[in-house]
């Protein structure tokens, strides 16, 4: 089950040839740019303003230190998308990992959001974990619909969780992936494997 996954990947998706790739501290860069091109709403996909150089060092020392994983969405040199998978096995939620995810608007709804969602969700079958949760304003009706796709229901609705530059607070929902679950359903089907991409 703990099948390691080779990077980079590469993509056809409707936005163009995309390559997925681990992030690395030399892309610091190159993310924050990213993340400066995204419209503000968008950060509260994110539990931090990536668009913040000092965030973005931090996030650098979690992946060096291994507690994240985050994946690239690259186009022409350019990064168009980012995934995480975030977990802490020294908490009381070793099993559970969350997917934090966010594309940038030119490559929207053309495949590139679906593609970097579901290699993240790989690394989380490959890491073992039991269970995924996912969150993000009540808004984002498609990124809400794409992880449902995917086999994400919604858990909770957080009101008035987040709050903007602007001082706006938003309500969030928070979408969870039993994996263990459906994977244990699909073997009592004799289906094993299926879960695997």
């Amino acid at each position: 089950m703990s099948e390691q996954r080779s990077y980079p990947r590469h993509v056809k998706t409707e936005a163009g040839d995309i390559e997925i790739r681990l992030m690395a501290p030399a892309d610091e860069a190159a993310v924050l740019a990213f993340g400066k091109g995204l419209p503000t709403h968008d950060l509260l996909f994110l539990p931090r303003n990536i668009s913040e150089p000092k965030v973005l060092s931090a996030w650098v020392k979690e992946i060096e230190r291994g507690a994240i994983t985050s994946l690239l969405a690259v186009r022409d040199g350019k990064v168009v998308g980012c995934g995480t998978l975030v977990r802490d096995p020294h908490s009381w939620s070793p099993h559970v990992g969350e997917i934090r995810m966010v594309v940038s608007l030119d490559v929207r709804g053309k495949g590139v959001g679906r593609a970097l969602s579901q290699e993240t969700f790989a690394l989380a079958l490959g890491a073992g974990l039991e269970k995924l949760s996912v969150q993000m304003t009540v808004d984002q009706q498609s990124a809400i619909a794409l992880f449902e796709s995917l086999g994400f229901k919604a858990e909770a609705l957080l009101r008035d969780h987040v709050r903007d530059v602007d001082g706006k607070t938003h309500d969030i929902v928070v979408l969870g992936h039993n994996i263990a679950q459906v994977q244990a359903q699909m073997e009592a089907y004799g289906l094993p494997g299926a879960v695997q991409h």
